[in-house]
């Protein structure tokens, strides 16, 4: 296999560990049904998955980063199919939780290793289209894993979308074995030497608006499926086609954001789009609850929401050019752990039996990202450019 192939292999790998991500998302009342759980009870599952992804991922590379990369990835999948024929075996809710914080740590170790062998596999002119080959496999997850969850549990039972993921697990585990060299890697930084970024106050801005985002994003997107039948009230299998749309939307929005942060700026990108996410969160309570047509705002909101990705990267990248991949780790734990934190609220905000201010309190989120971009980088936004 040449080393083109050898990294779309790798990619629909990194689809799998972002599937297994997402996908609880398009099928959390389903879940809860099942499990005779309450549809917060069940969003835990999605914190679970995302706290131990950004903040204990980055505990077990440093302990592992004198591991053969190969060895290292082939245990992750280990534990990444285990995990997912626990959740799909087990109803206990002990035992799903538990499962799903594994299944967390291994997502986050087959990602961060995936980049790794990647890069190493990839030719020195081309290391750059591997990274990002790698990245798109993760985030098409979103675009057409979670649809086609839901379609595939509104006509099976939801347990077998799990046995897919851990039996494919596994296929890939001996795939592995078969095509990936064995290879070991420069040492890790530590984790005290990683976090010394943190002293610049640029970069700490940037990843707390990360963090908030990623909040404002989860606090709706993780139950997302509820919101659209019992508040918009449609069927099971308009469910399914919005989160393709939603998906699509996504897309468009990441590439609208890198283009827009080639021509304008990273600084102006984010700021347009987190103002045009409030609008969208807050068109939900004024468009949503009417039929098709609230398509309007689900589109606004993934185009503005994905479009600052790219942005928050790139100027990420810029402030600490010669550190870009630590910068790149951290921007993922703190990216998954403000997931964590927005489901986590997102949970309790549905046992005060309110929906309906899960747009709301997203877009506070956004709007306050909005206002502190305006106050600290005034002058960039104004001179719409770096």
């Amino acid at each position: 296999m040449n080393k083109t192939w050898l990294i779309f292999f790798l990619a629909i790998i990194s689809f799998l560990a972002g599937t297994d991500e997402y996908i609880i998302a398009g099928i959390l009342d389903k879940i809860a049904e099942t499990n005779d759980m309450s549809i917060a009870s069940a969003g835990q599952l999605i914190t679970a998955f995302s706290i131990s992804f950004g903040l204990l991922t980055p505990l077990v590379i440093v302990l592992t980063r004198k591991m053969d990369r190969k060895k290292l990835l082939m245990i992750a999948l280990i534990i990444f199919s285990l995990s997912n024929f626990l959740v799909a075996t087990f109803g206990d809710y002990v035992v799903m939780f538990s499962a799903r914080i594994t299944s967390g740590i291994s997502a986050g170790l087959i990602e961060v290793t995936l980049l790794t062998i990647a890069t190493s596999i990839a030719d020195s002119e081309k290391k750059g289209s591997a990274i990002a080959t790698i990245i798109t496999g993760f985030s098409m997850s979103l675009i057409i894993g979670v649809p086609l969850g839901r379609f595939l549990a509104s006509i099976m039972d939801w347990r077998f979308i799990f046995i897919a993921l851990s039996v494919l697990g596994i296929l890939s585990l001996l795939l592995i074995y078969k095509l990936i060299p064995s290879m070991q890697v420069e040492e890790e930084k530590s984790l005290k030497e990683q976090l010394k970024i943190l002293k610049n106050n640029r970069i700490t801005f940037i990843l707390i608006v990360t963090f908030l985002w990623m909040f404002s994003y989860s606090i709706v997107f993780s139950y997302i499926s509820p919101y659209l039948l019992q508040v918009v009230k449609v069927s099971s299998n308009t469910v399914s086609i919005a989160l393709l749309i939603y998906g699509l939307s996504s897309l468009v929005g990441s590439k609208l954001g890198g283009f827009s942060t080639d021509k304008y700026g990273a600084i102006k990108t984010i700021f347009l789009g987190m103002g045009i996410n409030a609008i969208g969160l807050i068109s939900f309570s004024l468009l949503g609850e009417s039929s098709w047509v609230f398509l309007i705002p689900l589109i606004i909101w993934g185009i503005a929401a994905w479009s600052s990705g790219p942005a928050l990267q790139f100027r990420l990248i810029s402030l600490a050019p010669t550190v870009a991949s630590i910068i790149l780790s951290l921007y993922t734990s703190i990216s998954q752990l403000g997931m964590a934190l927005g489901s986590g609220v997102g949970g309790l905000i549905i046992n005060l039996g309110s929906f309906e201010l899960l747009t709301w309190v997203g877009a506070s989120s956004v709007i306050l990202i909005f206002i502190s971009l305006l106050i600290v980088n005034q002058k960039e936004i104004v001179k719409s450019q770096e």
